[in-house]
Order: structure tokens, then C-alpha cells, then sequence
């Protein structure tokens, strides 16, 4: 009888005498991602892995990958058959000579750079690819992971589709590696009306989202050593891009109690020596928070006082509900060296297009070097996607469809009510009610679920249900039992989502 793959992974295991913690020491040591639940979902037969999370597992165990598939067409224990003479058309094989080996050479195999150990980004995580392979067996599964508008129904204007298709000719070639003049101008004119004072045309710099832009910034920027204060939770591509450009990540806390805000304690507490920048992410991803006037105000004291670099994730900043304004930090640091991160990949539903930007604002005399560098980093890779630059006049100057999805009666208000509303009427859960962007960051009662590990949570989840989240681990929050949904998909598919949340939670304990 054909053994199952977890048969044949104890199998394995058994032979070279590991267990469970041992093999996920031998994968942290090659600098192989494997997660302890992974493993035991593997294990226990309930999950079966990937093509590439076999390969990793059979470069962990040193054994070959068919060996683990089950394609193997041979036994590893066995050899030619015994007592048979050698066939009188077929010469004897000849002895090894000088220029022979005895034994065949070792294969050089090719890991990842060690540079990527402490790296992570757990939106598209293992859990991802359980349900890309679920999915591959005909099994639908709800998505409440990804905060990619389009998908979901979102359309981006026609004038910016218009305006593009139009254009596609004359953006062939390489811009100025900034940007196009009449981007930067509109995105320059847009910075004015948030009250950011002396951003220049020479001050702005378009990249393929802010993603692009972050990782540009961090490189420009960080030294080995360096430390940067980052909110937790958090976009985890910040912590991600300080870690690859050798600096450390200091986690400030964001306090529940306080509707997520920046507890500003903390942020003192942590700033040593080291510490160069604070990264704040307004509004946020992935509590929905919006910073009000007064905190963002004391945040530019501590700044001022510690002669800090701000760093001010804005992604979100024409997503904000209940009448709200968003105020950008920069505004209210003139004295100060701050880089304003921005796009359109949210606001105008065209994440795919990958535009965003970065401005410069306050005393650039502070970050002169840093500006050499920034502008080294841009000339490097060219430029950005020059297409994308071209609709950047008309999106911000023309026509806002995002103002319709954000009022009482637009979608997006509408379906985070609901959502909002269905959480608080389950057991055991509570959640603080964004205020912007399309995230909301529920709290499990431990002593009801008893979560200890939040990515188990997400598997079982998943395989029960049916049904994708992002833990709160996944935003570098490290208290277990908290989890992230995006409440993009239509009404319908929510209430069906929520419907197996509800249901998975009166029977769910860890």
C-alpha cells in the first residue's frame, strides 16, 4: 500500500533520529522557513504540502525530494540484484584514474541569503499556500487577507483608464528617475494643500508603490546597528526592510485601550542612543487608527527632542469615515527632517499599477547626505513605472470616487459596520471600531480560546472553515489572539465569512 505523505515524513525522520523541535532547529540553522504548526499539520496528515514546501523539507532532511513526494522509483535500501553475471556485450567498468573520483562529488545547493533570517512577511505566509493548494483541489475559500481592492469589485475611475490607454505610447521609455514633471507637480501641489511646507519638484521621488519606496528609503538610510522605532502592530514590510538593511526594529506599542493610538510612554521609553528614525503608519494598517492632531503633536516633540527622522506611512489618508480629517505630520514639523510616504494603489483601487511617492519636507539641511543617497538609490534602478506615473495629474486633480465610498452610505463605511457590529455580537470577542483605511484587528478572550499560538489558529481556521485571516503575529503584535480581516468583499461574502467565524468560535479551544 502507497504510504501517505506523513508516513513517509516520520519515515524519514525516524531514520535520522529527529523529532519535531529538532527539525525545525535544522531549518532555522540552513535559514529554511518552517513554522511548528506547518510542521504538525504536515505531520498529523490533516495538511499535505506544497511542491516547493516538499523541496524545502527534503533540503532540511538532506534526502531527495522524491523520497518525500512518493515519485521515488526506487528504494533508497536497495541495490542491484545479487548473483546475477555480468552480461558478455557489456565491458567491465574501468578502475578510477587520477583524474577520477572514487565517489561522486557533493551537490552545491544554493540557500537563501542569511541576510533574509530575520526577514519575514506573514499576509502571504504559509497559510496562503495551504489555501492556493486547497483552492487547486476545488475548494472555495473565503479571502479576508489581502487588502487588494480590486478583486473584490472595486473599479478604478474611468478617466485614469482613459487617461493611461492614451498615453501608453508617449511612456515607452525611461523617465527622469524622480518621475515625470507633471507627476511630481500634482503630487507637489496635493502636499501643499496638506499643509507639508517646502516640498520642491526636486523633493519628490516616485516609486512602484510605497512598498518600493519604503525598502529604497531603509537602504538609503540605515546603517548596521541602527535603530528605528516602529509601531506595533505594524505594516509588516517595515520591519521587514529595516532588518534587510542592518538595522534593528524597535517595537513602540500601540495602545487597545486608548482605540490603538501610539502609547507615547513606550515610544520614550524605547529611543537609545542609537535610534535614528520613528516610523508612524497613519491611518493604520492594521487597526484602522487614525492619529488625531494633539498625539501626532507630542510625536514631533519626542522627535524634536531626539533629533529623530519621521518617517510617515500616508497610504491610507483619503480613506478616513465619520466625517474625520486626516492630518499629516509633516504639516506640524517644520523644523524637522521628515519623508512623507504616499499613493494612489488604495484611493483609486489600482494597486496592480504600483505608484507611489515620497516627499521631502522640514529642515533638509539635516538630511543632506541622506538626500545624496535617497537620490543614488533612485538613479539606480532607473525609474519607476512610467505608465503608472502618467495618470498620477489626473487621479489627484480629477474626479474622487474613494469621497463616495467613505460616507455613510458608501460601501466601504457600510460593510465596516457590519463587519464591526457582527464581531461585537460574538462571544468572547471584542474589537475597537476603525476609523479609516479597510482593517479590523479583533481581540480573542484567553481565558475563553485560550490561543497560545496565533498561526495555529489561522490553520485550524482555514482548514475548518474555510476561511483566511492574517494573525496578529503577522503584524509583529506578540500578544496571541488577535487577527486581522479585511472587510473589502461584498456584504454577501462577509456575512458568510462571519457566519464560519461565529460558528468555528463556540466550539474552538487551543
Amino acid at each position: 500500500m502507497q504510504q501517505s505523505f506523513a508516513e513517509r515524513l516520520e519515515k524519514v525522520m525516524g531514520e535520522k533520529g529527529l523529532k519535531q523541535v529538532d527539525l525545525l532547529r535544522l531549518a532555522a540553522e540552513k535559514g529554511r522557513k518552517l513554522g511548528k504548526s506547518q510542521l504538525s499539520q504536515y505531520l498529523s496528515g490533516k495538511t499535505v504540502p506544497r511542491a516547493s514546501a516538499i523541496q524545502t523539507l527534503a533540503d532540511v532532511l538532506d534526502v531527495p525530494q522524491e523520497r518525500l513526494s512518493g515519485t521515488e522509483a526506487q528504494s533508497p535500501h536497495e541495490g542491484p540484484p545479487t548473483n546475477v553475471s555480468p552480461s558478455p556485450k557489456q565491458a567491465p567498468s574501468p578502475a578510477p584514474t587520477h583524474q577520477q573520483e572514487a565517489h561522486p562529488m557533493s551537490v552545491r545547493r544554493f540557500d537563501k541569503s542569511s541576510k533574509l533570517d530575520h526577514v519575514s512577511y506573514d499576509v502571504r505566509g504559509p497559510a496562503l499556500d495551504e489555501a492556493m493548494r486547497m483552492e487547486e483541489d476545488g475548494i472555495n475559500i473565503l479571502k479576508l487577507n489581502i487588502g487588494n481592492p480590486a478583486p473584490f469589485g472595486f473599479r478604478t475611475p474611468d478617466e485614469v483608464v482613459q487617461d493611461m490607454a492614451s498615453q501608453l505610447r508617449d511612456t515607452e521609455g525611461y523617465s527622469d528617475s524622480r518621475g515625470l514633471f507633471a507627476a511630481r507637480k500634482a503630487i507637489m501641489q496635493y502636499d501643499q494643500l496638506k499643509g507639508i511646507p517646502n516640498v520642491t519638484m526636486n523633493d519628490i521621488y516616485t516609486g512602484n508603490g510605497v512598498s518600493d519606496l519604503i525598502n529604497l528609503v531603509m537602504q538609503a538610510m540605515v546603517e548596521t546597528g541602527d535603530e528605528i522605532l516602529v509601531p506595533s502592530p505594524d505594516y509588516p514590510l517595515w520591519t521587514a526592510c529595516v532588518t534587510l538593511a542592518g538595522g534593528k526594529a524597535v517595537h513602540y506599542l500601540c495602545d487597545e485601550q486608548a482605540d490603538w493610538l501610539p502609547d507615547l510612554d513606550d515610544m520614550r521609553a524605547k529611543i537609545t542612543s542609537n535610534t535614528k528614525a520613528i516610523v508612524i503608519i497613519n491611518p493604520n494598517n492594521p487597526t484602522g487608527a487614525l492619529y488625531p492632531r494633539e498625539v501626532l503633536e507630542e510625536i514631533v516633540e519626542i522627535a524634536r527632542q531626539n533629533q529623530l527622522i519621521i518617517l510617515s506611512d500616508e497610504i491610507y489618508d483619503r480613506l478616513v469615515m465619520d466625517g474625520d480629517e486626516h492630518v499629516s505630520i509633516a504639516s506640524l514639523a517644520p523644523d524637522l527632517f521628515c519623508i512623507t510616504f504616499n499613493g494612489l494603489s488604495k484611493s483609486h483601487m489600482i494597486a496592480g499599477w504600483r505608484i507611489g511617492w515620497i516627499s521631502i519636507s522640514g529642515n533638509k539641511r539635516l538630511g543632506k547626505g541622506l538626500l545624496e543617497g535617497i537620490h543614488m538609490m533612485s538613479n539606480m534602478r532607473l525609474c519607476s513605472n512610467v505608465p503608472a506615473q502618467s495618470i498620477v495629474q489626473t487621479a489627484l486633480g480629477g474626479y474622487q470616487s474613494v469621497k463616495n465610498y467613505v460616507v455613510p452610505t458608501g460601501r466601504v463605511c457600510k460593510q465596516r459596520d457590519y463587519v464591526y457590529e457582527r464581531l461585537c455580537a460574538m462571544d468572547g470577542v471584542s474589537v475597537v471600531k476603525p476609523k479609516a483605511a479597510f482593517y479590523i484587528f479583533p481581540r480573542l478572550d484567553p481565558a475563553k480560546f485560550n490561543i497560545t499560538d496565533d498561526e495555529q489558529f489561522q490553520l485550524d481556521l482555514l482548514q475548518d472553515k474555510r476561511v483566511l485571516i492574517v494573525p496578529g503575529k503577522g503584524f509583529n503584535w506578540e500578544t496571541p489572539g488577535y487577527f486581522r480581516i479585511v472587510y473589502l468583499p461584498r456584504r454577501a461574502v462577509l456575512g458568510e465569512a462571519l457566519d464560519q467565524l461565529e460558528d468555528f468560535l463556540k466550539y474552538y479551544r487551543q
